[in-house]
């Protein structure tokens, strides 16, 4: 008898404990479900009177919503027999303004995350994830540590992602897109070994062209040498068109083109021009000898990962619209 006797209160403090927890799932799914529902719109309704109105309408709209919200989170506690603060009507309206300000403390800092970049997935899903912060609030005043608990949890996970992973996550987006802007045209990306003594300084990215600048890697020299990687929609002039009274312009036989700008103080101004790939490469200079300007043409090599990611770690290379 007593053996059955333990085993009638052991179930029916399981049955008492199931109870409790179905309870506590649905206050606080409704306190999320109301929430989700009011608040995006009491947002919008404040977007579109500021818009129109200016602060005085916008004033208006949250004297007139922030009761209602308050009001119908109220309503929604009304089956939370499971929080002591509800229990009465007074402290029930105590209870929903303490959880709408905390609540709209947490939308207030995911709105902020969403504005630098962070991804809270659709539009669906950011209105869903509207309700959270409120229900995770409620979840505060039931008494239960594990509860408790998982509100903690829930708050940790928050301040996690939005303040760190999701911050890092939308930088690594934007970093991709940024290179997905320089390799729009990777016919043009081709990079020649700089010269002796040399070093890449500066590279620009256009739609039809893409320019690099080497200059002496020691500052007491002087030296200049442009490489100029242009689309075939813009052909080369031929030579009959560059020869002047000082410039002379011949064609080898493998088709590389060599003009020769004879300056004042005998600088001669050497242009190296060969067609490479489904692009002309142009390198030029009036310090470098034509076996130097040869080598830059015969190294050019596609422009790696490596390669980009320095120049733009060093912010050595821009985009021209």
């Amino acid at each position: 008898m007593r053996r059955n006797a333990g085993w009638h209160a052991s179930g029916m403090t399981g049955g008492m404990a199931g109870a409790r927890g179905a309870l506590t799932v649905l206050h606080l799914l409704l306190v999320w479900a109301t929430a989700a529902v009011v608040v995006p719109v009491l947002g919008f309704g404040l977007l579109v009177m500021g818009w129109g109105g200016g602060a005085a309408a916008a004033v208006l709209v949250l004297a007139l919503g922030m009761p209602l919200t308050v009001g119908l989170l109220a309503t929604a506690g009304i089956p939370g027999t499971v929080v002591p603060w509800c229990d009465s009507v007074s402290r029930r309206l105590r209870w929903a303004v303490l959880v709408f300000v905390l609540g709209t403390l947490g939308v207030l800092a995911g709105l902020a995350a969403y504005s630098g970049d962070v991804d809270l997935g659709s539009a669906g899903t950011r209105i869903a994830l509207t309700g959270l912060p409120y229900a995770v609030a409620a979840a505060f005043f039931v008494p239960s540590r594990w509860v408790r608990l998982g509100a903690v949890g829930a708050l940790a996970l928050g301040v996690v992602y939005g303040g760190f992973v999701g911050p890092a996550q939308a930088q690594q987006r934007r970093h991709a897109a940024e290179v997905a802007r320089y390799r729009e045209h990777p016919e043009l990306l081709y990079l020649g070994a700089a010269p002796a003594g040399m070093r890449m300084s500066r590279a620009e990215v256009a739609s039809a062209y893409f320019g690099v600048e080497y200059r002496p890697v020691s500052q007491d020299r002087m030296g200049y040498v442009g490489l100029t990687v242009r689309s075939l929609i813009t052909p080369t002039p031929p030579c009959s068109q560059l020869v002047a009274e000082d410039v002379t312009c011949t064609v080898d036989a493998r088709g590389e083109m060599r003009v020769i700008h004879e300056l004042p103080g005998g600088i001669r101004d050497i242009s190296l021009i060969r067609r490479h790939g489904d692009a002309m490469a142009e390198v030029s200079s009036q310090t470098l000898d034509e076996a130097g300007l040869r080598r830059v043409l015969d190294t050019l090599h596609p422009l790696s990962d490596t390669e980009l990611e320095r120049m733009m770690r060093d912010e050595t290379i821009t985009r021209h619209f």
